[in-house]
């Protein structure tokens, strides 16, 4: 590895020139030849996998991956519903390995957890799989061994429906998103267990100082400084890793030479998008190209267009898009911290190329973000605002402070504030919601409902209440103590917020945001009970030692989740830190509450934003021990949990 400010060098070298098409950059030439042009896919019922190293050069320096068949990402393995699969797979490693196969209902035997399913695969020996399809649509595998997973272990999955899907298309595409990184992870482990912010390189500024005392005044400044001094806390920690030593993928191919997919002008083409990466959340969009979400997580929603999407680490989407010219166009995913991107291109002719869009502006997280939202109120938008008495103040009486005097402030420049208790209020400048458009969305029989009325989200023990409430919650002992560095006293449902980053995006550039509010289930909610208990549990870090947990429990000290045989619970999520956490369940259905519970969603992989509150009901189905964990790859050690279904 090269010293550290030659890496930086070279780092700063490969997104900026990515971002210029990489005219005369020399990674074009490692990024091209280090790759297949198409990715290889198997079919049928019967497979042989083999996991073993593999040189790849994706940077200008070869590094040893660990590849599915030779190759990175793994084969796509196509199914069909309702058929027996039986796999082979083979570890030729060094250490144990495993396949879980993400998303699917199977066997908990089947399901590749070593601890938990199995023993996992011993180098040299073969383990076999074998379940029946009982699903269709897109999903994804990987190793659930060590770090596997970040070095290449992972491919995508298509499954055949029995009967034809309620859509039409005339191609289809995997567009397979992923991060690789040439330093080994468990260095990259070692380095943030040291110093977590040691791939931010957007740290403020003498600069930014400055420019916040132009805008807001010296006073004004001084307090909000001060207290996110006294928190020890960054409003710029979007990601713990970032593309200082990231490289982005899409279906293997770095930016560089990025990835391409053939298309007839007129044709109707389906995109199944997946994110297979190890810490990346990606803003996915196309310019110039709507796109139709017609299915989340493998399952069918209807149909809501979009002009672009966030996808949460281990979340899929499939979505349709229908070129109406003879040109080409970006497919584009920035980073969530805007820090890089993975591209790709659709176009008619190989010949023909897209302009490559800028990098949107980086997000900064607000105190809302923090879970101590003021009825909404987003503190670094209220200009004026005098914050000298909060100089000092300690965050433990920050969090449960009296806001009802604040009743009187000047709320016209307000970005954030909760607008859902306001009496005929005009939403149609609401920063996100884009309400003005809502009444055209694609949506089946959602088309020209009134929203306000739709939403009944249910929140904790009382399974009622209205959206957008911000109703304190209850912390545990446990919670308290060198493995919780912040709790969220205010957290919020945020279904109709697309994330920080993408809050401003249809006033600014006009371009609608996918949320979870849109995600409608075109079947009716299978398990109609109401649930007959509730679990509330806390995302909880200690950010600067980077220790994640649970309830401020780590999962080598917790106990197991226990759910009885076909009991229908609620689990409720609360983000007590600063960072997304996508959440994934195996093994059990996660029905997303978004307020129509003849409709409900069913994913596998659920969002957490920082300082909000989620919940989703679970039919106990599946007996067995069952792995619930964040599935930030560099999070799981701690904030994991195991799920006993007896």
């Amino acid at each position: 590895m090269s010293d550290f400010s030659t890496h930086i060098t070279t780092r700063r070298q490969f997104v900026i020139g990515a971002a210029t098409l990489l005219a005369v950059s020399p990674l074009t030439m490692y990024a091209k030849a280090s790759q297949n042009s198409k990715q290889p896919m198997l079919k049928g019922n019967q497979f042989d996998l083999e996991i073993g190293y593999r040189p790849i050069n994706l940077t200008g320096k070869e590094r040893i991956a660990t590849a599915v068949n030779g190759s990175v990402p793994g084969p796509t393995l196509r199914w069909k519903e309702g058929e027996t699969i039986t796999l082979r797979v083979k570890n030729n490693l060094a250490h144990d390995s495993s396949i879980h196969w993400h998303g699917m209902i199977l066997p908990t035997d089947m399901d590749g957890v070593p601890g938990l399913s199995f023993d996992g695969i011993k180098p040299g020996d073969t383990y076999h799989y074998q379940f029946q399809v009982k699903q269709n649509g897109t999903f994804w595998y990987h190793s659930h061994s060590g770090f596997q997973e970040q070095t290449g272990v992972y491919g995508a999955i298509v499954i055949d429906p029995k009967e034809p899907p309620p859509f039409q298309y005339d191609r289809e595409y995997v567009v397979l998103l992923s991060d690789w990184s040439d330093e080994k992870p468990e260095r990259i482990y070692s380095k943030l267990k040291k110093m977590s912010g040691y791939y931010n390189f957007r740290e403020r500024t003498v600069g930014d100082l400055y420019n916040d005392i132009r805008q807001k005044g010296m006073n004004a400044t001084r307090a909000e400084r001060a207290m996110w001094n006294q928190m020890r806390m960054s409003n710029r920690d979007i990601s713990d890793i970032t593309g200082y030593t990231y490289t982005f993928l899409m279906n293997g191919h770095a930016p560089a030479s990025g990835w391409t997919g053939l298309f007839n002008k007129g044709e109707r083409v389906l995109l199944r998008i997946i994110n297979a990466a190890a810490m990346t959340l990606f803003d996915v969009r196309i310019p110039g190209l709507k796109m139709t979400v017609v299915a989340a997580d493998g399952q069918y929603v209807e149909p809501v267009t979009v002009d672009e999407f966030r996808i949460g680490v281990a979340e899929t989407y499939d979505v349709l898009v229908e070129p109406s010219a003879d040109v080409a166009y970006t497919v584009f995913a920035q980073a969530i911290d805007r820090t890089g991107f993975a591209r790709g291109t659709l176009t008619p002719d190989l010949s023909l190329t897209a302009a490559i869009p800028k990098l949107d502006d980086a997000p900064i997280l607000t105190h809302e973000d923090m879970g101590m939202s003021m009825e909404g109120m987003d503190h670094g938008s209220m200009p004026g605002m005098d914050h000298s008495s909060m100089l000092g103040m300690e965050h433990s009486t920050m969090q449960s402070m009296d806001h009802s005097k604040m009743q009187s402030m000047d709320h016209s420049k307000m970005q954030g504030m909760d607008h859902s208790k306001m009496q005929g209020m005009d939403h149609s400048t609401m920063s996100g919601m884009g309400h003005s458009k809502m009444q055209n969305m694609a949506r089946g029989k959602m088309q020209d409902k009134d929203h306000s009325q739709h939403r009944s989200v249910s929140t904790f023990g009382s399974g009622l209440a209205g959206f957008g409430t911000a109703n304190p919650v209850t912390h545990q002992s446990s919670e308290f103590g060198p493995q919780v560095d912040m709790r969220a006293e205010r957290p919020r449902d945020r279904l109709n917020d697309p994330g920080i980053g993408l809050r401003d995006h249809q006033e600014r550039y006009d371009r609608r945001v996918l949320t979870y509010l849109d995600l409608v289930s075109i079947h009716p909610t299978r398990d109609k009970r109401e649930p007959t208990r509730e679990i509330e549990l806390h995302l909880t870090g200690n950010m600067s030692r980077y220790m994640w947990s649970m309830n401020g429990i780590k999962f080598a000290d917790a106990e197991p989740l226990h759910l009885k045989y076909g009991e229908r619970v609620r689990i409720n999520l609360v983000n007590d830190t600063m960072m997304n956490h996508p959440m994934h369940l195996h093994g059990i259905w996660s029905e997303l509450e978004t307020g129509d519970p003849l409709h409900i969603p069913r994913k596998h992989t659920v969002i957490v934003q920082p300082g909000a509150k989620i919940s989703y009901l679970v039919t106990a189905d599946a007996r067995g021990r069952w792995a619930f964990h964040c599935h930030l790859l560099y999070h799981m050690p701690g904030m994991f949990r195991e799920v006993e279904v007896s």
